[in-house]
This record gives C-alpha cells, sequence and structure tokens, in this order.
C-alpha cells in the first residue's frame, strides 16, 4: 500500500506540468472553425484574447472586448470547411471551403478563403484574411 502511495506521489509529481501547455495553433484554429460552423458565436468569440486584430478586406478592427468579439463572429456570413492547415510556430494558415451558416446564406459558397491566424496562450491575437494564395504562416 505504501509503495503504491509513494508511486502516484512521484507520478504526480513528475507530471507537475503535464496537460498545462496552452493548446496548439492548429487546435485553436480547427475549435473556431467548428464553432462558427455551428453557430456558437459565443464560443467562437472566447478563443479571441482582449484586443485581438481582424484584418479584413484591408480593414484593420480591434476586438477589444468579448462582446466585440461575440459581435464579429456574428458578422461573417459564411461558416468554413478546412481543406488545408499549415502552422509555423504561433501561426496557423488555413484555408476554408466556405458554405451557408445555418441563420446567414454565404455570399461566396463552394469557394475557398485563406486567413492566418497568430495564437498566443490559447487566443487568437490575430486573424487576417489573405488571398487564397496569400502568404504562407510565419512567426512574428
Amino acid at each position: 500500500m505504501r509503495s503504491a502511495l509513494l508511486l502516484a506521489t512521484a507520478v504526480a509529481l513528475l507530471c507537475g506540468g503535464c496537460g498545462s501547455n496552452a493548446p496548439s495553433p492548429e487546435s485553436v484554429v480547427r475549435a473556431w472553425s467548428q464553432a462558427l460552423n455551428s453557430d456558437d458565436n459565443e464560443r467562437a468569440a472566447d478563443l479571441f484574447a482582449p484586443g485581438a486584430e481582424v484584418v479584413q478586406n484591408g480593414i484593420v478592427r480591434r476586438l477589444r472586448t468579448h462582446a466585440d468579439a461575440v459581435a464579429w463572429n456574428s458578422s461573417l456570413p459564411c461558416s468554413g470547411e478546412i481543406v488545408g492547415i499549415e502552422t509555423a510556430g504561433q501561426s496557423a494558415t488555413a484555408t476554408f471551403e466556405l458554405g451557408d451558416r445555418r441563420k446567414t446564406r454565404c455570399d461566396a459558397p463552394g469557394h475557398e478563403a485563406t486567413a492566418i491566424f497568430r495564437v498566443v496562450k490559447g487566443k487568437i491575437v490575430l486573424w487576417h484574411q489573405t488571398d487564397d494564395d496569400g502568404p504562407p504562416a510565419t512567426e512574428a
């Protein structure tokens, strides 16, 4: 009994930091896409850091609050099925095939769109839509 308790204690000490790592940029992008595709704008917004920067069509916008992030995610007319994703450091470049959302019609169904995500400590700090042939993921 005592040796089992010592073994359990040793495992707990050795794994003290296990599972405490922030999610990978790819897993955050996939979670965001899944939330958006489910029309769960609250959950999608939860993945953005306060003050996150959004760049779309040459317009830069700051999502200062959670409410800003909810509103921005709600404004997106399209869902996006991930068809490709590449990561480098804290960045991920994802290509999506666009489709209708449950409550809105997509303005470009079947087309592809690419966005660069920068993720810090499991939160999106940059979402930058690019052309389909946009730049690859780079670490800042």
